[in-house]
This record gives C-alpha cells, sequence and structure tokens, in this order.
C-alpha cells in the first residue's frame, strides 16, 4: 500500500493523480534558478539560509529571525518534534500521517480527535473542549489533507487564541493554502508576533511544483524554538538548490494567482461531474478532492493507465476512500472519461448504484 501520493517508481507509465502537484508546473523564474543553481553545488550550501530566510522574511512581513529553513516541509516537522520533545500531543483524524509518525520518535503520547463524516470531516467547535492545559503541541492543517477542507476563520483564531493561553505549541500546516481562493486575502503570519505558540509551516513542493527539490520554511516568533530545532539537525539541511528555487519562488506571484483561478474552476468542474455520476465526495477548498465509493477505484483506475490516492491507510478513513488531484481541463477531461467507463461497465452487470 502506497505510504504517499507521487510513487510513479512502483507504478511506472500511469499518469498521476495520487499527487497534489500544480498542473502549471514550476514557473520560469523557478526553473531558472534551478538552472543556474547547478553552477554552484561545488561549494557547500549556506548553513544558515540567509538568502532564503531574508526572502521569506520580507514575503511574510516578519524579521528573518522568524523563519526556519527546511528540506521540505516534513522535513521541519520531524525538526520540530525532535527541538521540542512534547509529552501529550492532540492530533486530528483524519490527517497528514506524517504528525503522527514524527511524534511517534519522540515517544509522545498522542491523543486523538475524530473528525465526523456527517460534518464532511470540517473542523469545527468541539476540538475547542480538548485543547486543555496537558497537551504540549497540536498539528493542525488547512486546508487539510485529504479532505482539502479548511478550518473556519473564526474557529481557528479562537483555537490559535486558546493554544496561546495554555502553551500549547500550535503547529499550523498551511502547505496547501495557496491553491485556496481565499489565500491573497488571509494572513496568519500576522498573528505570529502576539502569538509565541503558533508556528507557521510552509513549502514550495506543491505550488511550485517541486517535490524533488525539497524546499520549505516556517515562521515562529519563539526563537528559542528555531534555535533549538537548528541544534537539532545536521549542518547543511537545506541544498543550494533548494535555497535559490525558494527564493525565486518567493519573487513569482504571477503563477500562484494564476493557479488558484485554474483549480478554483476544475475544482468546481470535477465537483460537479462527481455529481452528476452519484459519486459521493467531499466539498474541498484546495488542489484535490476526497471522495467514497464501494468500487476499488484504487484499482479500477490503474487498469484504465490512472494512479489515484488510495485512502484506507488514513486514520479515521478506511477502506472506500479516494483522492484525486485538481488538474488542468484537458487531463481531468481524460480522467473522468475514465470514470464514465468504469461505471459504465458497472452498471451493464446491474452493480453501479449499489456500489457508489
Amino acid at each position: 500500500m502506497q505510504e504517499h501520493g507521487g510513487d510513479i517508481y512502483t507504478n511506472d507509465g500511469l499518469f498521476d493523480f495520487s499527487a497534489n502537484i500544480n498542473p502549471l508546473g514550476p514557473g520560469e523564474k523557478v526553473m531558472k534558478a534551478l538552472q543556474e543553481s547547478i553552477l554552484k553545488v561545488t561549494a557547500y550550501p549556506d548553513p544558515l539560509c540567509r538568502k532564503l530566510r531574508e526572502s521569506a522574511a520580507k514575503r511574510e512581513s516578519v524579521p528573518p529571525d522568524y523563519i526556519v529553513c527546511g528540506n521540505g516541509a516534513a522535513d521541519l516537522i520531524y525538526t520540530l518534534v525532535l527541538a521540542e520533545k512534547p509529552k501529550q500531543a492532540l492530533l486530528c483524524t483524519p490527517s497528514f500521517s506524517e504528525y503522527e509518525k514524527a511524534l511517534r520518535t519522540v515517544g509522545c503520547k498522542i491523543r486523538f480527535h475524530k473528525k465526523r463524516e456527517e460534518d464532511h470531516f470540517t473542523l469545527t467547535s468541539r476540538y475547542l473542549e480538548e485543547l486543555t492545559g496537558d497537551l504540549d503541541l497540536v498539528f493542525l492543517c488547512s486546508p487539510d489533507n485529504p479532505t482539502g477542507q479548511c478550518i473556519d476563520e473564526i474557529l481557528l483564531r479562537e483555537i490559535i487564541e486558546r493554544c496561546e493561553k495554555n502553551g500549547i505549541r500550535l503547529v499550523l500546516d498551511e502547505c496547501f493554502f495557496d491553491f485556496t481562493e481565499d489565500a491573497p486575502w488571509i494572513h496568519h503570519e500576522f498573528f505570529v508576533k502576539d502569538h509565541r505558540m503558533l508556528f507557521l509551516l510552509r513549502a514550495f513542493t506543491k505550488m511550485f511544483s517541486i517535490p524533488g527539490v525539497r524546499s520549505g520554511y516556517g515562521v515562529c516568533s519563539d526563537t528559542a524554538l528555531l534555535d533549538r530545532m537548528k541544534e537539532a539537525r545536521q549542518p547543511w539541511p537545506v541544498s543550494i538548490p533548494a535555497q535559490e528555487a525558494g527564493v525565486a519562488a518567493l519573487k513569482d506571484d504571477l503563477l500562484p494567482a494564476a493557479t488558484r483561478l485554474l483549480i478554483a474552476e476544475e475544482r468546481r468542474h470535477l465537483m460537479e461531474e462527481f455529481g452528476r455520476l452519484g459519486i459521493r465526495y467531499y466539498p474541498a477548498d484546495a488542489n484535490y478532492i476526497l471522495f467514497y465509493s464501494e468500487i476499488d477505484w484504487y484499482e479500477e483506475m490503474k487498469q484504465e493507465g490512472f494512479l489515484i490516492r488510495d485512502c484506507c491507510n488514513y486514520r479515521g478513513l478506511g477502506k472506500g476512500y479516494y483522492r484525486i488531484a485538481v488538474k488542468g481541463r484537458e487531463d481531468n477531461e481524460r480522467l473522468l472519461a475514465a470514470f464514465r467507463r468504469i461505471l459504465k461497465r458497472y452498471k451493464g452487470e446491474g452493480t453501479w448504484q449499489s456500489r457508489l
């Protein structure tokens, strides 16, 4: 069973809809930076990531001391947990599996807040009741993975305030936030200065379609935590190409803007078509859609030449849940045509409605 999306090495030759990557690609600025960075690889990378930290600080309107860079978001998750060594943590289900795996490495006790299917797996005010003083750390993801849903803004602000009051480290993973239509108007970095327990997680992987480069950063006003993170890792955490790509990405406003327009239109199109096909899906804000069916869509779509994400290994989901990425219209239509062919076959066998 695939642990994450994007396993094109095991599934060579399949059209990948399992990884939630920008269909527009990295953009000219990032590609040019990557190409030019190859000439610099005979030197060690800057261990302090100065250029990248300064660029990120400018984008986030915070001092450079509030920025910590990493080898992608996963690296920062594990490094933060190692630096904090929490004894008690709270995780939501379903959500990104690396939060739990990172916490297990330090022997942390984990409580789980189960989001309800009848709420479309949306986080509700029930969560506030669990933010008790015995907690050291919580992870939240907005938009969440794999549901694609953002946390309500009023609720999120209450969570930030309660975590600050109770001394709970809140790691807010916003690696997919730039794909949402609200991204240009919502700036959670403004909370960082007055909320030292808040840690914002950013990455270039998804929006700039560079998962093979591995580059990201965190934003936090608790500089003592960031110092501990630096002490808890190897001395050159981010390669020269990754640093250069990150700097270039932070200068590119056109690609994210064009991507948001594309994803918003195509996400609505896919959800409308799923509705017409009678497939139960969960309304999404990001560049991926979660759906449910008794049909084994993972195997059926492989036979059609497509790789989608089987979500049965997500805690809180199980068998029958799948996720697809949102791509451009031509690619999405190819995927939908495969859905229709499979459903037509099931309809012919008289098992269509019973398996949806």
